[in-house]
């Protein structure tokens, strides 16, 4: 892969907001495939303790439109159109992980799949805590 796609996705990612809030790092930027890391923190959390959906949600969607973007034409951007998520059991744990890849890369939509799974103190990939679906659309890059 290239790295001028590499630095895209790494700039593009830095200006998000979100993704800053989240204190969410970008873990890995390969060809089909971007992990995006989170650590616990309990402005993150819901009201029994757990990671919120919205940001176990945010993280892999994200993880998800970055490895779209990743097999994307030239002069493209991408969004997302829509996705499913499975929420499969509490977010406990000290970090977790978003991993998305691409499954097929069409010239204006490209379908991903992702999970979030839990991260140990020493790094360990624990269970996974979520999977989703995504459908992400090419748009024509306008700046």
């Amino acid at each position: 892969m290239d790295n001028n796609i590499q630095q895209r996705i790494t700039a593009s990612f830095n200006k998000q907001g979100l993704m800053h809030t989240l204190d969410a790092k970008l873990a890995l930027i390969q060809a089909g495939e971007v992990h995006i890391t989170v650590p616990f923190s309990a402005h993150l959390s819901q009201q029994h303790g757990y990671l919120h959906a919205g940001a176990v949600t945010s993280i892999v969607d994200s993880a998800c439109g970055y490895a779209a973007l990743t097999m994307a034409p030239t002069g493209y951007e991408v969004v997302t159109a829509e996705f499913k998520i499975n929420l499969l059991r509490p977010a406990l744990g000290p970090a977790f992980i978003a991993i998305g890849k691409v499954q097929n890369a069409g010239k204006l939509l490209t379908v991903c799949t992702g999970e979030v799974r839990k991260l140990d103190d020493n790094g360990t990939v624990g269970k996974t805590v979520a999977l989703i679906q995504a459908t992400i659309v090419n748009v024509v890059h306008n700046g």
